[in-house]
């Protein structure tokens, strides 16, 4: 999987953010988020865009726990323990065996390699999991970033979606299959 040219790859791993953490977060308590979660939270945790994400998935566990092993979690540097973003999926699989990533790296830890790590590390945990087929992506087509993300990973273009207030995104999809024989 893509890793930038003669750098060396990230290495992250996931902290759990509970029902009581995700709260925090979409109330603005950065501090009582960081000490549920066990981790220093960085105050992008609580930027504006960041607590309207945190409260709508704070609401996802509290209609279906069920979901937790696959919602948002923070993204943690290894071996510093920097907390450098969140990423997740936004929910158990459908159906179809179909999951979707998310992920966002905050301002001062991006261009660094973290979404690459944590978008591989994404891959991965959805490949393992027998009832996962596909991964699905969808990305703002004004999000040249998150676009240079997943280019290398193998993702197919499979649709647009849009509106006039979020404007017109990009569906990609990578079958789990991918995943396992690279």
């Amino acid at each position: 999987m893509n890793t930038t040219p003669g750098s060396t790859p990230k290495t992250v791993r996931f902290v759990l953010l509970s029902e009581k953490a995700l709260r925090a977060l979409a109330d603005g308590d950065l501090a009582g988020a960081g000490a549920e979660a066990g981790v220093a939270l960085d105050a992008y945790f609580v930027s504006e865009r960041a607590r309207s994400m945190f409260a709508y998935r704070a609401d996802q566990l509290a209609r279906d726990p069920s979901a937790a092993p696959w919602i948002t979690r923070a993204v943690v540097s290894e071996p510093d323990g920097t907390v450098v973003g969140d990423a997740g999926f936004h929910g158990p699989p459908d159906e179809s065996g179909t999951v979707e990533v998310g992920y966002c790296i905050a301002p001062a830890h991006r261009r660094q390699g973290y979404a690459r790590a944590a978008l591989r590390a994404l891959l991965l945990r959805a490949a393992a999991e027998p009832g996962v087929r596909t991964v699905r992506a969808t990305i703002s087509s004004e999000n040249a970033a998150s676009l240079a993300t997943i280019a290398g990973f193998g993702f197919t273009r499979v649709g647009e979606r849009g509106n006039e207030a979020e404007g017109l995104a990009h569906v990609f999809e990578l079958p789990t299959d991918a995943i396992r024989t690279r």
